[in-house]
């Protein structure tokens, strides 16, 4: 059974409803919080933790349930309450399963997965459960904690940025470790945690029977080696030319004919207190899509519907940190965004990665694409943007197999670094087609167009070749 579990409800669990909801391991359980109050955890009777149980979410943007669980909710707004059970005991995950069935069953809803809501609603009895001494099970967020790494364990059909997983990244953080999920095969990855496993020995672990274990973004075969899951050396490796075993489940791809537009783009604001964040990502998705982002959050499910101000409020309170957000579009048109705000000597930075997804009867708004930068460049500051088209899948789920790489399609440089750059190098460079001004003559943004076909990988070279000219090398 899974650890975690997800009650989908109408109504908000309320005192008594979670009261019923903790009482399924009897009343000896203990319970405290921790995060703040924002976790309930029910312990054993030395105080060890058996069952998480995150605050309830009023979920408000349409689609998050199935995008990330592949169940069915309540009509928005309803209530998402998330519960983890700890890792290898027995005890908890029937526990946890049954406190989701109850606030199922008491506040008009389903329980995710499925066979938690035919959990039976009697006590489940936990006397006698035995679990790890602290520190390892006082440390609630992780499963293994070591001095390099800190392992978290899922089972679910998507590995998102939830509030839990993110917290748990970001205790790794502080302590400088690095953070390792496992999961089993079939799993998929929401954008926004592939984005943030980009620090080595960071980790996307599958098992598999085959392999033991492999990387579900580089397929290197891994094994637990001094502390942490690490590749496993080709048997044709030498000191010379070190090569890793490759998986053979990552190696079988099937040919799709779906694709995604993946755009990067920076910002840079002036600090100052009119200053409203999320514009820029805004005039893109109209231009992209005909409409604006129908929600955000600063986890994963997103939960509030799309607003700028709310978005720069929060930012605002946590200045000068660095804030994060994942921002979804409406469940006809798979497109999901993350955005990190920081205040530098420049100003307020804002960093986005945008990916859309395409059927293979759908043809990604290329067209629209000079405009969009336009608009970027003219009103929100545009520092530099790269524009990619990959073959990948519609949902912007990351598979664990390989993913061709995507081919940039155009390149847009702020007006401000054109500007700066010395001896016109920006206007003339080596590309074969020139660059087109964007904005005023006198101070344009340029739009680098390249080949952009994804069959044709010659575009990453062009790349490479303006970036070195636009460098002075």
């Amino acid at each position: 059974m899974t650890k975690d579990v997800i009650a989908l409800t109408q109504r908000m669990p309320d005192p008594a409803t979670m009261l019923a909801g903790l009482l399924s391991g009897g009343p000896d359980n203990l319970v405290d919080t921790t995060g703040e109050g924002a976790v309930i955890r029910l312990c054993d009777e030395e105080g060890r933790p058996l069952v998480s149980v995150e605050a309830p979410l009023l979920v408000q943007v349409p689609g998050e349930a199935e995008r990330l669980l592949g169940a069915t909710p309540p009509p928005v707004p309803y209530w998402w309450t998330e519960a983890r059970a700890t890792t290898g005991v027995e005890h908890a995950e029937r526990l946890v399963g049954a406190f989701a069935a109850r606030l199922a069953t008491l506040a008009d809803g389903s329980a995710w997965p499925s066979e938690a809501a035919a959990q039976n609603l009697t006590v489940v009895k936990t006397e006698g459960v035995s679990l790890a001494p602290p520190p390892a099970a006082g440390q609630a967020t992780v499963d293994v904690l070591t001095d390099k790494v800190a392992v978290v364990i899922q089972d679910r059909p998507v590995v998102a940025m939830t509030a839990w997983l993110s917290h748990a990244y970001q205790t790794a953080a502080n302590a400088e470790l690095s953070l390792q999920i496992v999961t089993p095969p079939g799993t998929t990855l929401s954008p926004a945690v592939r984005d943030s496993l980009n620090h080595w020995p960071s980790r996307w672990v599958l098992r598999d029977e085959r392999d033991g274990y492999y990387d579900g973004l580089t397929g290197a075969v891994l094994s637990w080696q001094d502390g942490m899951f690490a590749p496993v050396a080709s048997p044709d490796a030498t000191d010379d030319a070190p090569r890793t075993q490759l998986a053979a489940s990552y190696q079988e791809v099937t040919a799709t004919d779906e694709r995604q537009l993946a755009i990067t783009f920076r910002t840079t604001h002036p600090a100052d207190e009119r200053l409203v964040l999320g514009g820029a990502l805004e005039s893109i998705w109209r231009e992209l899509t005909g409409n604006p982002p129908a929600g955000w959050g600063t986890a994963e499910p997103a939960t509030l519907p799309w607003s700028p101000r709310q978005l720069t409020d929060i930012a605002y309170e946590r200045a000068p940190a660095p804030t994060w957000f994942v921002v979804v579009g409406s469940p006809d048109r798979p497109g999901l965004a993350t955005i990190r705000v920081k205040r530098t000597k420049a100003g307020v930075e804002e960093y986005v990665t945008l990916a859309f997804g395409y059927g293979p009867d759908e043809e990604p708004p290329v067209d629209a694409l000079p405009r969009a930068a336009e608009l970027l460049a003219t009103r929100h500051r545009l520092t530099s943007m790269l524009i990619q088209i990959r073959k990948a899948r519609r949902d912007l789920a990351v598979p664990p197999h390989f993913e061709g790489p995507g081919v940039p399609f155009a390149f847009v440089l702020g007006a401000e670094e054109v500007h700066q750059m010395p001896d016109g190098r920006a206007r003339n460079t080596p590309l074969s087609q020139p660059p087109v001004p964007l904005g005023p003559k006198v101070r344009p943004a340029l739009y680098y167009p390249l080949p952009g076909d994804p069959s044709d990988l010659s575009g990453w070279q062009d790349f490479e070749r303006l970036m070195r000219h636009l460098k002075g090398e």
